[in-house]
């Protein structure tokens, strides 16, 4: 009897699994032309703010259930934050920071925030795209100084399984509800700060970073200011586990793409950055216009804006920071006038540091005795199903 209860279990899970995997949509899952006839599709389902309501309910339905979201814990604070290396700079100071996600997984990541310690202000995450020690790159270090020198407390955190965040594969099963859950976590953490204004909540990324940034604000109110960058496409679906390894886009009821996704930030402010050698080269012709129509619903067309740049590729590059730099300055209520500009933001006064600097653990000060080692490790902590 124990047998046949066991093989009973067994292949109720592998259809689960079967079930689970025929719903994902990864990669290029369409191409440019059903992509676009697909917009068409959706946009039949509804025509006005309670029909789109109604919609985007579904579709963030679809984001939590496809995750199973709802299996991660439940946690109030509990950050047990580590903060070391103080770096005080020209006009911002940097920290590396190590947060608890959840009891022994730990987010790794820098705090740049403004050089003044007194006062409030605004606070951004800056989740990154896929590039194994991209936190400690120029271009993060870079954006992430400028923003606080602006006035905002800015978050850096790895991807799992890149720089410092070692404790899992990047690409396991579940990578996307994992990283997700970790930008809730650094969102919490922002909000637990005496130094940050609820109201002046930003994130922004791009590429993998871009995934991260739309997937949260989609599911998350307390994102107020969003900007995705080199990523929101009608027939891309990102092609890593952790954007589409999990069926957050297709269900037994519904289908969307990343084009809804974003849409679901309405009517926050948002700016779509895009790029002529990508899957976003379609973007003023194809997925800005219909994230346009959703704005207009809530009479928020001046909150949606799409920053095309046609002969630039696949990056986070100065003119694409630049125009972020804009939009979270006039939405976010930053300093602008504090970055050295003309023609054009200057940001040498940046001091890149070197990894080592920015490591938050070190040979003589290791992580904590309670990390979860190992993908199994965290999936049977967890006890999600697969």
């Amino acid at each position: 009897m124990k047998i046949i209860i066991l093989m009973f279990v067994f292949i109720a899970s592998c259809g689960y699994g079967l079930a689970q995997e025929s719903m994902l949509c990864v990669g290029h899952y369409w191409t440019e032309d059903e992509g676009n006839q697909m917009l068409k599709e959706f946009a039949t389902e509804w025509n006005d703010r309670a029909s789109w309501e109604a919609r985007a309910a579904k579709i963030k339905k679809g984001i939590l259930e496809g995750m199973q979201f709802d299996k991660m814990p439940n946690i109030e604070g509990n950050f047990n934050a580590i903060i070391r290396n103080k770096h005080e700079m020209d006009g911002y100071i940097v920290e590396n920071i190590a947060i608890e996600s959840f009891p022994g997984f730990y987010i790794t990541g820098n705090l740049y925030r403004p050089a003044s310690e007194d006062g409030t202000y605004a606070a951004i995450l800056s989740p990154h795209g896929h590039l194994k020690d991209k936190r400690f790159t120029e271009d993060i270090q870079k954006r992430a100084a400028t923003m606080a020198r602006m006035g905002a407390v800015v978050f850096a955190y790895d991807m799992i399984g890149y720089a410092e965040s070692k404790q899992v594969d990047h690409k396991m099963p579940i990578a996307l509800l994992l990283q997700t859950y970790n930008s809730k976590r650094v969102l919490d953490y922002l909000l637990s700060r005496s130094d940050v204004d609820p109201e002046r909540i930003g994130m922004t990324g791009g590429s993998g970073g871009g995934t991260q940034t739309f997937v949260l604000t989609a599911i998350d109110d307390r994102i107020k200011v969003a900007a995705p960058v080199v990523q929101v496409s009608a027939h891309f679906f990102g092609g890593c586990v952790c954007e589409s390894g999990m069926p957050i886009h297709k269900s037994a009821s519904h289908q969307t793409n990343n084009v809804e996704v974003a849409a679901l930030c309405a009517p926050r402010p948002m700016i779509i950055v895009s790029d002529g050698a990508d899957w976003t080269r379609n973007t003023p012709r194809v997925e800005y216009p219909y994230i346009q129509k959703v704005y207009a619903l809530y009479n928020g067309e001046n909150r949606v804006e799409n920053v095309h740049l046609p002969l630039e590729k696949h990056d986070y590059g100065y003119s694409k920071r630049s125009a972020v730099y804009n939009f979270f300055g006039h939405h976010l209520d930053l300093n602008m006038g504090s970055i050295p500009y003309d023609e054009g933001y200057k940001e040498d006064f940046v001091t890149v540091l070197p990894r080592k600097e920015l490591e938050v653990f070190t040979e003589e000060e290791p992580m904590p005795k309670n990390v979860l080692q190992g993908n199994s490790a965290v999936i049977n902590y967890l006890k999600i199903r697969l």
